[in-house]
């Protein structure tokens, strides 16, 4: 009797065990990329294509039509400040046009107003089409950050934020390249135009996007004559700060290193281009693999992590004579920056997430250029008392003042109970 009950228990349980097994395997997983979001990959692709396209490109027209160098600089400068202006004006611009309308407006903004280039104006020209075009571009890319993180699944929602950043990354790695090798071999009115026609592939799919990031966040705030705290009312959040300085300190070494690698004396030509790829390529895989393991055990953990990978990264440029200690620093810093850049996104969207995304979107993204921006102009006054090796090691070390930044991050989120990734499917 005995036995035949142990069978019989045995038995049941190996069918429950099955039909637990049938129902995981049967549960529907949320993919991460929908329809409406492939559209919004799309956009941002060819958005940042057209972006690329000319950013090498117009500071080398300016100089070659007689601004000089001075017209050089100034051409990138009101760019940077279009862009910056863009960001925070975006939040409030959020809150009172649809997401499709000024995905649009920004597309129109980096397109229509490139092709006065073909006339080969002068330099006030260039630099109003530069500054228009800063401004569509910023516009643009806080939108299409909101809207993607407002499309992700919740629970795959850092996972879905590395691949963006893998998608957002494509562009870089060709367009800017491509636009200095189509300016020399075909001339600079190509250019123009590929970059006015990429420019406007959004407005291709203007009637599929979506016209808001959450309809009932609009319709709440609505409804009740509330409005949702913009871009100045979150730094008056410590969260938001933190998270600010903390990806801010990582974006000034990414400026320096861009701007001034391939200048570095004893650093081939060879040797930056291979580095700065280098750093492009695991910055993407970074970012990718921070959204992976942050959503299932929280991302504040490894904001301290990639300040070291990254700070290390760039210490190791003090061998700037070695081209193998060149390549390996790019790749550690390419690997922490992207662990930065994933992590400090996922964050700020959680810590800032009741009026919607748009508010963190445009908080990264002012972040991001305004490290971008001051970190080359701070280290052109003094790599030229330190030499480049020391100067490049020196950003390396500054970068770890923001570790404090992490640390607290990470032990708000823990006290919080934040520190862990959304629940995951069983």
């Amino acid at each position: 009797m005995f036995r035949f009950a142990l069978t019989v228990t045995f038995m049941s349980t190996l069918t429950h065990l099955e039909a637990d097994r049938a129902t995981v395997a049967a549960a529907p997983r949320d993919r991460i990329v929908s329809g409406p979001l492939a559209l919004v990959f799309l956009s941002s692709s060819a958005v940042l294509t057209s972006f690329y396209l000319l950013l090498s490109v117009t500071p080398v027209y300016a100089a070659r039509a007689g601004a000089g160098s001075a017209g050089a600089g100034l051409v990138t400068g009101v760019l940077l400040l279009g862009t910056v202006a863009a960001e925070v004006a975006a939040s409030a611009l959020m809150r009172r046009y649809r997401y499709r309308t000024l995905v649009g407006a920004g597309a129109a903004l980096m397109g229509i107003p490139a092709l006065a280039l073909l006339s080969g104006g002068p330099l006030v020209v260039v630099a109003a089409v530069s500054v228009v075009r800063g401004f569509g571009f910023g516009l643009s890319t806080v939108v299409m950050g909101a809207l993607t993180a407002a499309l992700l699944p919740p629970e795959r929602r850092g996972e879905g934020l590395g691949l963006y950043g893998v998608v957002a990354s494509l562009p870089g790695v060709v367009a800017l390249p491509s636009g200095v090798w189509l300016a020399g071999h075909y001339g600079f009115a190509v250019v123009v135009l590929m970059t006015a026609a990429t420019a406007l592939v959004p407005l291709a799919a203007f009637r599929w996007l979506p016209g808001t990031t959450d309809p009932r966040e609009t319709d709440r705030h609505a409804g009740t004559g509330e409005q949702p705290p913009g871009l100045v009312a979150s730094l008056r959040d410590d969260a938001a700060r933190r998270l600010g300085l903390i990806f801010a300190a990582s974006t000034v070494a990414a400026g320096v290193i861009v701007s001034f690698l391939p200048l570095a004396a004893g650093v081939s030509g060879d040797t930056a281009a291979i580095g700065l790829l280098a750093q492009a390529l695991t910055a993407a895989v970074g970012r990718w693999w921070e959204g992976r393991h942050g959503d299932r055990h929280g991302h504040a953990g490894l904001l301290a992590p990639g300040l070291v990978i990254a700070s290390l990264g760039m210490i190791a440029m003090i061998w700037l004579a070695f081209p193998a200690a060149v390549i390996a620093g790019m790749c550690l810093f390419g690997a922490g920056f992207g662990i930065i850049q994933n992590a400090t996104l996922a964050l700020m969207i959680d810590r800032l997430s009741a009026p919607g995304p748009g508010t963190a979107s445009a908080l990264w993204n002012l972040a991001y250029d305004a490290g971008y921006g001051a970190g080359p102009a701070v280290f052109g006054l003094f790599v030229g008392h330190t030499g480049y090796p020391v100067a490049f090691a020196f950003t390396g070390v500054l970068m770890l003042a923001a570790l404090p930044a992490g640390r607290r991050e990470r032990a708000a989120a823990a006290g919080a109970g934040r520190d862990r990734g959304p629940a995951r499917r069983r």
